[in-house]
């Protein structure tokens, strides 16, 4: 597993000037019969089969376009699960190209319906861009694929199934959007309010959090956290949990109360948000880091203030012998133009 959506550096090339174009996509997955099952998809301008994929939208975060291109070019939403391998080349006019994977699983309207509310509508692509789906057995899409370099991602998918780290659930943690500075505000603590940025980082979380199929959303009651969990409340109808014991304050009395709603996330089957402060991160990353692989828990963030205004850290968790594993961690920064 990666710590990222994408994973390799970029290396030295003669063209580390070049423009980026940044695409995302997905590898739709299901288990029939036992086999593990991939989608994939039929381009008729180049006559080659792939993973549904394409670039990002203006202002778009990487999540939301791996979610809008795989329902554009297979017709199905889907929900996110562990980022997988990317990739990355040049295009003939001497561009370099990333794309950024993930596996998806198809959404389910009982238990993804609040997420898929969120979302904008997605229309299907033409026929003459996306002709043909097929669901294959992992080892014949790897024989179907046209390129070559197709089957990283697919390897990558195929060991995580081997290892039941496939069906998950995702726990994202959110630091709250940029607030007015303490310095200048005069009133309560808890009643201190989200800056103009900060209302815009709010905004920008709900298509991520929809990407990874939330249905959960807990956060502290402070004026700050609430607000920044406000659009995504709106957008898909949820009902929030509000609780005092993810302030700063009752944090500080006792950090044992939000080590044990962490855990209680990463013990439900359902994908969740925890919205909380700066000071509250060190105890909910240290619950993380207990019940992550080694690797996992090397990577969580070390230094204070741990996320940013508005950043979250999306915990990938799979359900094991010995409860729950965070098998898998990104650090996302919705985009804000």
């Amino acid at each position: 597993m990666t710590t990222v959506p994408y994973s390799g550096p970029l290396g030295a090339t003669s063209v580390q000037h070049a423009p980026v174009i940044e695409t995302a996509g997905g590898l739709v997955w299901r288990v029939r019969d036992g086999r593990l099952q991939v989608q994939l998809v039929h381009r008729p301008k180049y006559d080659d089969w792939s993973w549904p994929k394409g670039k990002l939208d203006e202002g778009e975060a990487l999540p939301a376009a791996a979610v809008r291109e795989v329902a554009e070019e297979t017709g199905k939403p889907v929900v996110l699960g562990v980022p997988l391998p990317g990739l990355q080349y040049l295009t003939p006019e001497g561009r370099v190209k990333r794309v950024h994977y993930w596996a998806a699983r198809r959404a389910q309207g009982d238990v993804d319906g609040r997420a898929l509310g969120a979302r904008a509508p997605v229309r299907p692509v033409a026929r003459d861009e996306i002709d043909k789906q097929v669901w294959l057995d992992a080892d014949d899409a790897a024989r179907r694929l046209t390129r070559a370099t197709d089957r990283g991602p697919l390897d990558a998918l195929v060991d995580a199934h081997e290892q039941g780290w496939l069906p998950t659930h995702a726990v994202a943690i959110v630091r709250h959007g940029r607030a007015v500075a303490r310095s200048t505000w005069y009133g309560a603590e808890q009643d201190r309010p989200l800056t103009p940025l900060g209302h815009a980082q709010a905004a920008a979380t709900v298509p991520v959090l929809a990407a990874y199929g939330v249905t959960m959303v807990l956060s502290s009651r402070w004026e700050r956290c609430a607000t920044t969990m406000e659009p995504y409340v709106r957008a898909s109808g949820l009902r929030p949990e509000y609780s005092d014991n993810l302030s700063e304050a009752k944090h500080e009395r006792s950090p044992s109360r939000v080590a044990a709603t962490v855990r209680d996330l990463l013990e439900s089957d359902r994908s969740s948000v925890l919205c909380t402060h700066r000071p509250v991160l060190p105890t909910v990353l240290d619950v993380l880091g207990q019940h992550s692989r080694r690797a996992v828990a090397n990577a969580l963030p070390s230094r204070d203030p741990f996320l940013e205004p508005g950043e979250m850290l999306v915990a990938h968790v799979a359900a094991t012998a010995k409860g729950p594993r965070v098998v898998s961690l990104e650090t996302i920064t919705p985009p804000v133009y």
